[in-house]
């Protein structure tokens, strides 16, 4: 039996995380299996799935411990559809 959802810890999904710079492709590996795409306005997007806000919490220190600069954190268009 699950149960629903508490308002401010969402469930698992997806998330694309976008970071000021280029970071290389041998950083995947320290994001948890996160895409990094490289962007032509010289930022980066990481692109995944995380398993709670704790999660994404971690996700987001890592960025931090890096020193890059996190310019936004958005759920993908697809994913907000099928949470509706």
């Amino acid at each position: 039996m699950s149960s629903p959802p508490v308002p401010g810890n969402p469930e698992p999904g997806r998330y694309e995380i976008r970071l000021r710079g280029q970071l290389d492709q041998r950083w995947s590996g320290w994001f948890d299996g996160f895409t990094l795409t490289s962007q032509r306005d010289g930022t980066t997007t990481l692109t995944g799935s995380v398993a709670d806000q704790a999660a994404l919490h971690g996700l987001l220190r890592r960025v931090g411990d890096l020193g890059v600069t996190l310019i936004s954190v958005t759920i993908p268009n697809d994913e907000k559809r099928d949470r509706s």
